[in-house]
């Protein structure tokens, strides 16, 4: 009999990035959702990056919650898997934060992060 195994999201909301999120998709219309992905760049080797989506792609993951619509890039999601997307504000700044256990390192700007992709378990014989 096969084995059933959960494999974790690959991305989830906090209350406050979903509605910030719903809030920045209210003010563009025909936009289907905040695309989020990652390339090669910055001092510690990868950057975070978000778009506005007007299609969904056929690989895209998308994740929908209270209102909000964040669809992942596919070359993102083994970077991505396990992460939770929030939204922070302080006397200086807001801003989208990625709190991610593939995150091994940061640059010491903030700007760009070392990402190592999830690795497939290996089956037991």
């Amino acid at each position: 009999m096969p084995t059933l195994r959960v494999t974790p999201k690959v991305l989830t909301l906090s209350d406050a990035a979903a509605s910030r999120v719903k809030a920045l998709m209210s003010n563009r219309p025909g936009v289907k959702g905040l695309k989020i992905g990652v390339k090669k760049g910055g001092c510690a080797g990868m950057e975070y990056t978000m778009s506005w989506a007007e299609e969904i792609g056929k690989f895209d993951e998308v994740i929908e919650e209270n209102g909000a619509v964040v669809i992942v890039d596919p070359g993102a999601i083994l970077y991505l898997i396990g992460t939770e997307m929030d939204y922070k504000t302080d006397k200086l700044s807001s801003q989208f934060v990625f709190n991610n256990p593939n995150q091994k390192g940061a640059c010491g700007c903030g700007e760009s992060v070392d990402l190592q992709p999830v690795m497939p378990q290996q089956e037991e014989v």
